[in-house]
C-alpha cells in the first residue's frame, strides 16, 4: 500500500464511549501511516461524543446494533458503505457474523479478528484475538498488518486547562446503561460521600463532576457533605469535551471504571480508579500514572468476572467492599 496515495478507510467499532477512546490508537497509527487518508468511523449513536475529543475522524456512520432491529440497522449500514467506495475496513467485532458482514462490504482490504475458518477465508487478515492485554493494545493488533507504527495510548485533542494545585477531581458515576443491565462497577454513593468529606478534611481542594447518568450518586453526596467542603461542577460541563477540559485541570483524578477513566489516561493526568468485577490489567496501561483501587480481601472464586465469566455482577459484590479510608489513604500518600 502506497503511503502518499489517498486512502478511504473505514473503522467499525460498536462499543461504548470508553471502547471508542480505547480504539483511537489504532486509528491514529493508520492515519500516521497514510496521512492523506480519509477516516470514517461506524459506531453507535450513544458513543458519538468521541468526535468532540479528536480531529482524526472525518466522517461518522451510525448503526444501533443493540436494539431489536439490529439486522435492519446493519443492512442500512451496508448500503451506506457500498456508496462510499472504501479501500480498507478494520472492524473490532469478534462475532462469527462479522467476517461475513465485512465480506459483503466488497471492500478490497478487510481486517478483523479470527473467529474461525470462515474468517480466515473471507478476511484479508484474520487477526488472533488476545484479550489478555491492555484493551488498546488488543484493538491495535488489528492494524499491525497495515502499519508498523505503534500508538500505545489514546490521544485526544482538546484545549488543556491550567492545573489547579492540590486539587482532586471526583467523577463517581458509571453509565446508566450498565446499571440497568446489572453491571455494578463502583462503590455505593455513601462511600463516595465519605471520600469527598475526608479528602476535604485533609486539605484537598475537592471538585465534584458528573453527567446526566450520575444524578443519583451526586444527589447523595450533596445531601451528605457540607457544600463548603467541595466545588460542585455537576451539570456545569455540558458535553464530553468540557468534561475532558475539566479533567485536564486536575492534579489528581479519581473515578469509577467508566469512560472518564480513559479520558484521564489520554490526558496523562494521575488517575485513581475504583475496580470491582472488571479486570484492571485489561483496562488501564501499566505506566504508573493510573492506579487501581481494589478490595483487599475479595474471596470470590470468579474474580474478576464481568464479561469474562458473567454478563452481570453478583449480589454479594465482595469485590466492591472498599472502605473510604482505603481510598483516601491511597490518594493522600
Amino acid at each position: 500500500m502506497t503511503k502518499n496515495k489517498r486512502k478511504n478507510i473505514l473503522f467499525i467499532n460498536f462499543g461504548g464511549l470508553g471502547d471508542e477512546i480505547l480504539f483511537l490508537p489504532s486509528i491514529i497509527s493508520v492515519k500516521k501511516e497514510f496521512p492523506n487518508s480519509k477516516i470514517t468511523l461506524a459506531l453507535e449513536k450513544r458513543s458519538k461524543g468521541i468526535t468532540s475529543l479528536t480531529d482524526i475522524i472525518d466522517e461518522t456512520l451510525f448503526a444501533n446494533i443493540k436494539g431489536s432491529s439490529k439486522y435492519i440497522e446493519l443492512l442500512k449500514l451496508l448500503f451506506k458503505i457500498w456508496f462510499k467506495k472504501f479501500d480498507i475496513v478494520v472492524c473490532s467485532g469478534s462475532n462469527k457474523f462479522i467476517s461475513i458482514f465485512l465480506f459483503l462490504t466488497f471492500i478490497k482490504k478487510r481486517y478483523g479478528y479470527n473467529s474461525g475458518k470462515l474468517s480466515e477465508i473471507l478476511l484479508t487478515k484474520a487477526v488472533p484475538l488476545n484479550k489478555n492485554q491492555y484493551a488498546a493494545s488488543m484493538y491495535h493488533d488489528l492494524v499491525r498488518e497495515i502499519t508498523k507504527i505503534n500508538t500505545e495510548l489514546p490521544q485526544i485533542n482538546i484545549e488543556r486547562k491550567e492545573t489547579i494545585l492540590n486539587s482532586v477531581l471526583i467523577h463517581p458515576g458509571v453509565s446508566l446503561l450498565s446499571v440497568k443491565k446489572g453491571m455494578i462497577k463502583t462503590v455505593p454513593a455513601d462511600i463516595w460521600a465519605e471520600v469527598v468529606e475526608k479528602l476535604a478534611d485533609k486539605g484537598k481542594q475537592v471538585i465534584l463532576a458528573g453527567g446526566p447518568d450520575d444524578e443519583a450518586v451526586i444527589k447523595t453526596i450533596v445531601d451528605k457533605v457540607p457544600q463548603e467542603k467541595f466545588t460542585n461542577m455537576y451539570g456545569k460541563t455540558k458535553n464530553l469535551k468540557e468534561l475532558a477540559e475539566l479533567i485536564s485541570s486536575a492534579e489528581t483524578f479519581i473515578c469509577s471504571d467508566s469512560a472518564p477513566l480513559h479520558v484521564g489516561v489520554a490526558l496523562g493526568v494521575k488517575t485513581y480508579v475504583i475496580f470491582g468485577p472488571t479486570d484492571d490489567k485489561k483496562l488501564i496501561p501499566s505506566n504508573g500514572k493510573v492506579i487501581p483501587i481494589k478490595a483487599q480481601n475479595c474471596n470470590c472464586e470468579l474474580y474478576p468476572c464481568l464479561w469474562e465469566r458473567r454478563q452481570t455482577t453478583c449480589e454479594n459484590l465482595d469485590c466492591l467492599k472498599i472502605p473510604s479510608d482505603k481510598i483516601v489513604s491511597m490518594i493522600s500518600n
